[in-house]
């Protein structure tokens, strides 16, 4: 039996068992609009903005460990997600995005709402289509879903004329696929491991350097048991948050610009790194001709070209972290590692010399402190998402991670009105989690719409506005970097966030005190409802430890130090 095109998209989505879509109709998507509308397969949630419509989709496949799925329309539709993709690609999140065109004919004529979607989303996304033939719709879509989530996980774009969604032909969905040029390495080379284990026979001050890469391939246990068996000491980058489990012995914490004290002496002192599905970040290398000066560099990585693309590494790797690393237990045992106990008992003296800290004020609320508490509050109940800025850093830092996935923040393109859309898709996933928002009221007013959406369909994200009145990070760097001069981050000419939230048919608080943000916060779990809780925080806070740009790991400026 034939079927049109855009009937196809919606039986294609149901082969590929997804649940839920993100988005926002137009006019080059009114046919597959109305598909959605006779179909019963997944839940459609109408966001208010397509930027937010690929952030839910990401938070989503972040927090479920599923493909996203978003539909927005053409022209303005698709370039308001763009950010969107730009974010899910920098992080390597597996989204399918599904936009629509104008008719074919008129494509290259300046139609009305045409823009070249596909050359725009080259440069962000893993890898995108033009469907030209309704018969390719279901191939294109079981390819754009492998492709999504194999390998290096990353965003794929799937750009649909109009007439081609009317167009007629026999549906038929492959059973599987094969892409000649298209083939991942996943057992990593056996020599190549063999000859890191003996490079790591000779080290006396070895650490794993653990990337998001471990979260994408599912091997945080792994990981663990390796660290474990080793007796290694381990460093998480931003995106690694909850690998380890903030109580394990092994973990020195968070490295790079706003990593603790430990973990970053840790990684300056090594004699070999060896870095688990991480990719070397400028926020994480500090000054590069620093750094690992005195180490040998052992990076495991299923991409290839993120491979000596910053840091030249002695054993490359190429393969899916979770069988590297199994290959690297089941003959660990074949080994003399030496004894680290001397290099763990240095590392956890450099965290009793520095520990993360701060000055509590009985004045106003720290917004450390804050996140501390929802961390005792909530623990290992939550989905923590957060925009980007200062309580990014704050929550990185300081909130206690238990799992791989419990933490979600645009770590490489670093966006801004990320945090709330995120916590959306990330309370759909997971149903039996508190999905919390920590945000900035600069962050926060990026997105806020959604707090709408979150009411109409049950979502009840609570979004932690740490309100300092200003756009924070970019002020920490005027008055330490540009002689305090305060230009254009003043936000004290802000809204009325309780007004706003409630008109967006959420309950809101505004909150001074240590017993008042209790209060609320207990008081917006009971309730289950979208909820916002403005705080009013000690404005001038900054984040430390911090390493100043073109500064080594070494050279890090800690509380108390700035001039």
């Amino acid at each position: 039996m034939k079927i049109n095109g855009a009937k196809m998209v919606i039986e294609s989505l149901k082969e590929e068992n997804v649940e839920v879509v993100f988005g926002y109709p137009g006019g080059a998507v009114m046919n597959i609009y109305d598909e959605i509308y006779k179909q019963n397969h997944f839940q459609h949630i109408l966001v208010r903005h397509e930027q937010a419509a690929l952030h839910a989709a990401d938070g989503y496949a972040r927090a479920s460990g599923k493909v996203g799925v978003a539909i927005v329309t053409s022209g303005p539709g698709f370039t308001n997600a763009v950010t969107g993709l730009a974010t899910a690609y920098l992080d390597s999140i597996p989204l399918v995005l599904i936009s629509g065109q104008v008719a074919k004919e008129i494509i290259g004529t300046d139609g009305f709402q045409e823009v070249d979607a596909v050359g725009i989303a080259r440069p962000c996304t893993k890898h995108n289509f033009l469907v030209r033939d309704v018969k390719e719709i279901p191939k294109i879509i079981k390819e754009a879903f492998y492709i999504a989530s194999t390998g290096r996980p990353g965003p794929v774009h799937i750009d649909i004329p109009k007439d081609v969604t009317v167009d007629e032909a026999e549906f038929v969905y492959p059973d599987f696929i094969d892409i000649p040029t298209y083939r991942p390495t996943i057992k990593g080379n056996k020599n190549q491991i063999r000859k890191f284990l003996d490079a790591l026979c000779s080290a006396k001050k070895p650490i794993f350097y653990v990337g998001g890469g471990a979260i994408l391939s599912s091997c945080a246990s792994e990981i663990k048991e390796l660290a474990k068996k080793a007796n290694i000491p381990v460093v998480e980058t931003l995106m690694a948050r909850g690998v380890m489990g903030h109580d394990n012995p092994l973990l020195f914490g968070m490295l790079g610009m706003h990593g603790e004290y430990a973990a970053n002496m840790a990684i300056h002192e090594a004699d070999i790194i060896i870095s688990l599905g991480a990719r070397f970040d400028d926020r994480v290398t500090g000054r590069l001709d620093e750094f690992a000066k005195r180490a040998k560099v052992v990076h495991i990585d299923i991409d290839p070209a993120s491979i000596d693309k910053i840091v030249r590494p002695d054993f490359p790797i190429v393969g899916d972290l979770k069988y590297v690393v199994n290959d690297i237990l089941a003959c660990l045992h074949k080994y003399n590692l030496q004894d680290y106990s001397p290099w763990l008992e240095q590392l956890r003296e450099n965290r009793k010399k520095e520990p993360l800290k701060y000055f509590d004020n009985k004045k106003a609320l720290k917004p450390q402190w804050v996140v501390e508490r929802i961390g005792q509050i909530l623990g290992d109940k939550a989905i923590i998402s957060s925009d980007v800025g200062q309580h990014q850093m704050w929550t990185a830092q300081f909130y206690p991670f238990s799992y791989p996935r419990q933490w979600l923040s645009s770590g490489g393109l670093g966006t801004m009105g990320f945090g709330l859309p995120a916590a959306m898709g990330a309370a759909r996933a997971c149903k039996d989690k508190v999905s919390v928002n920590i945000t900035g009221d600069g962050s926060i007013l990026m997105n806020i719409q959604e707090i709408l959406t979150c009411a109409e369909y049950d979502l009840p994200v609570i979004n932690i506005v740490l309100n300092n009145n200003y756009l924070g990070m970019v002020k920490q760097w005027q008055s330490l970097f540009y002689e305090n001069r305060i230009s254009e981050t003043d936000l004290s000419f802000g809204p009325d966030f309780i007004k706003l939230t409630q008109g967006l048919r959420g309950i809101a608080f505004q909150v001074k005190t240590k017993e008042e943000f209790d209060k609320a916060l207990k008081e917006a779990i009971k309730a289950k409802k979208v909820a916002l809780i403005e705080v009013l925080v000690y404005k001038d806070e900054n984040v430390y430890p911090m390493v100043p740009n073109g500064h080594a790991l070494d050279e890090m400026t800690l509380l108390g130090e700035e001039k």
